[in-house]
């Protein structure tokens, strides 16, 4: 099994111990944000066969049908942007064209190959969390 250092890892063999305590504070390595449990979304906030970006949390959530919500990684699989929209059905990246299905995140339109994986959610009354 092959293991990659963190970039925190990396920093504190370097002998750059002040930059890795600093790094904790907001930087690539900030998943508080994404965290189980936290709301993403207020239902009502989310249209039906549209959906929306969370840039900052790097999720997108959507409403295929009538109180049926999902859930996907809002980083565009062909070069890593985030998605831009959600509309007409598809998630839409504009920094190629990709779009992908509202329901299950698969491609509509390339250049992306792959579909965007999910991500899991719960939905308590109005809110929407990430499971």
């Amino acid at each position: 099994m092959t293991h990659t250092p963190s970039r925190r890892t990396v920093l504190l063999c370097t002998g750059a111990g002040a930059a890795a305590l600093c790094a904790g504070c907001g930087g690539d390595d900030d998943s508080s944000t994404s965290s189980p449990g936290r709301e993403l979304a207020r239902a009502g906030d989310v249209p039906i066969a549209g959906g929306k970006v969370l840039a900052d949390e790097k999720i997108v959530v959507t409403q295929p049908k009538k109180g049926e919500f999902k859930a996907f990684s809002a980083v565009c699989t062909h070069q890593g942007c985030i998605v831009s929209d959600v509309r007409d059905g598809t998630i839409d990246c504009a920094c190629h064209g990709s779009r992908f299905a509202v329901a299950d995140g698969s491609v509509v339109r390339g250049p992306a190959t792959k579909p965007l994986p999910g991500k899991r959610i719960t939905v308590e009354g109005n809110s929407i969390r990430l499971a």
